[in-house]
């Protein structure tokens, strides 16, 4: 009868996981105006997404970008989290940045498109 009790709470607990699962909301976006040539922040916006269980790049021509920075891993009350990264970019003309998630086993890439 324990055995069984102890299998009905582990059911539980998983489903109400399960039921959890939200994907990421991207924003891919850039501090200022995208204007070419000029010096610009790069800025990848996750949030609204469980589990926690997430990476972020962000890419140049299909490169991951060095020195990039990201935020601590944050969570509102409904238990969704949220994390930014950002890194310093100057755009060329003919160059392509992504922010590409891994979450939940999927990889998607969104791409950065200038204002201009």
């Amino acid at each position: 009868m324990k055995l069984l009790l102890c299998f009905a709470a582990l059911a539980a607990v998983y489903c109400s996981v399960e039921s959890k699962f939200n994907p990421p909301k991207v924003q891919v976006y850039s501090e200022k105006p995208g204007k070419y040539g000029d010096d610009n922040m790069l800025i990848c916006h996750v949030s609204d997404f469980h589990p926690p269980d997430i990476s972020i790049q962000l890419l140049k021509n299909g490169q991951v970008i060095p020195n990039a920075e990201q935020t601590d891993l944050a969570f509102n009350g409904n238990w969704h989290f949220h994390l930014t990264q950002n890194v310093a970019f100057k755009p060329q003309e003919g160059e392509m940045y992504l922010c590409r998630i891994t979450h939940n086993s999927k990889m998607t890439d969104f791409a950065w498109e200038s204002n201009m």
